[in-house]
This record gives C-alpha cells, sequence and structure tokens, in this order.
C-alpha cells in the first residue's frame, strides 16, 4: 500500500503555487484596508484571478494614505484591484468610474420608469421624450449605461427598495453634453436591462402617429386657378 502511494505520488501531477494577497477577515465597502487586514497564501498560478496583488507594499505601499474597499470581501477572498481604491483615495462615485468615462446625476421619480430593487452596477438604456417637428417623440438616447450611485451612494452591495431620487450613471464624454440638453428639453427615462442581455440597440424613436399606426399620405399638389379676362381684342 505504501509503494503504491509513493508510487502514486510520482506520477501526479505537480501544481505550480504562486502567493496572492487575500482578505483576512469580512471587509465591508468604505472601510480602510490596513496590513492586518490581509495576508500572502499560496494559488494555483493557473487559476489566479485578473488583478490580483502578489506584493503587500503594492496593495499598501504607505500606511498613512490606506486603500478603501469599494465592494465587500468575505474571509480568504482574494483581494482584486477592481475591489480596492487607489491609495489614499476615498470609496465614492470618482473610484467607481471606468477610465475614460464621466459620471453624470439624472433626476428621476415616479414616471421615470424605474422601481423595486436596484444597485450600483445595474445596467440601463436611457430615453428621452420632448417636443419634435413631428409632435411629441420618445428617442433612445443610450443604451447599457451603468449606475454607479443611487441617491449618491455608491455601495455595490447595498439594494435599493423602491424609487430613489437621483440616479448617478457612467456615460462617455461626448454624451454627457447631449444627456444635459435632454434633461433640460424633455423627461428622461431608464429601462434596467437583463444581465445576460448583451445586445446593443439604436435607431429606437416613437412618435404619436407611429405609437397610433396612422399612415401619413403624401398631399396632392395643389391646383393653380387662372381667371380669362377679356378687353376687347386682348384676352
Amino acid at each position: 500500500a505504501i509503494a503504491a502511494a509513493q508510487a502514486n505520488r510520482a506520477v501526479a501531477p505537480s501544481i505550480q503555487l504562486t502567493q496572492i494577497a487575500v482578505a483576512n477577515r469580512a471587509i465591508r465597502y468604505g472601510e480602510p484596508i490596513h496590513a492586518s487586514d490581509v495576508r500572502l497564501v499560496d494559488w494555483p498560478a493557473e487559476s489566479i484571478p485578473p488583478g490580483t496583488f502578489a506584493d503587500l507594499d503594492e496593495l499598501i505601499p504607505d500606511p498613512r494614505r490606506p486603500r478603501v474597499a469599494l465592494r465587500a470581501m468575505e474571509p480568504n477572498e482574494p483581494m482584486l484591484a477592481v475591489k480596492v481604491s487607489q491609495p489614499g483615495q476615498p470609496a465614492g462615485i470618482a473610484a467607481q468610474l471606468t477610465p475614460g468615462m464621466r459620471a453624470f446625476t439624472i433626476r428621476v421619480d415616479s414616471g421615470s420608469g424605474i422601481s423595486g430593487t436596484l444597485r450600483p452596477s445595474d445596467m440601463v438604456d436611457l430615453y428621452w421624450t420632448g417636443r419634435s417637428q413631428q409632435g411629441e417623440v420618445t428617442r433612445l438616447l443610450h443604451s447599457a449605461m451603468r449606475i454607479i450611485a443611487l441617491d449618491e451612494n455608491a455601495d455595490q452591495d447595498r439594494s435599493f427598495t423602491g424609487v430613489p431620487r437621483s440616479v448617478t450613471i457612467e456615460a462617455p464624454p461626448e454624451m454627457v453634453a447631449t444627456i444635459a440638453q435632454a434633461q433640460s428639453a424633455g423627461r428622461l427615462s431608464l429601462s434596467v436591462v437583463g444581465l445576460d442581455d448583451e445586445r446593443e440597440l439604436g435607431g429606437i424613436e416613437v412618435d404619436s402617429r407611429s405609437l397610433l399606426g396612422v399612415q401619413v399620405s403624401a398631399e396632392a399638389p395643389a391646383e393653380r386657378c387662372t381667371i380669362r379676362t377679356r378687353r376687347g381684342a386682348e384676352v
């Protein structure tokens, strides 16, 4: 039996391990991360998630300027770059932004199309309703925009029940002016996108005539009216 066990160990493939930083305790959103909160553990090299820290000095370069948890973490959970702020940066809206993107806050109410349980990181489609040359129209401005805060709270582990007063979304810089103008010139509505829905929408526009199925016929050319007047030999 001993010989068989030794033979099995001899043929068993060796697993290459490397060290990564994991949480030492349950860490909640907004808590500073100190050296006592993390430790290095051996992890299979081929299964390391992207964004891990292999060096505690990289994770905590300056104890006076600790990183802050952007998402809740459980004991022995790997520390990932997307879950922590930059050194000395607080857990706020700016820390949640994707590089190159901007935050824009939209005023919402019960008529904005959202209700129920929402949380930061949910995706929404943004619609505008206002007046145009064809009358009132509803138009898709942008699809799959990420919510980064509800009522200025960016905690992704906190669900919001009901209708928030404001929703902060992540938008490309070139869309910010469009959304600001749309908010001042009409009404903005949000539609929650499903978790597995990866379709990109575009060109959606509905006015009152298309909503009712009214077909607009081409106008008949105007008739030209003339009057003949005879004056002697002249007409």
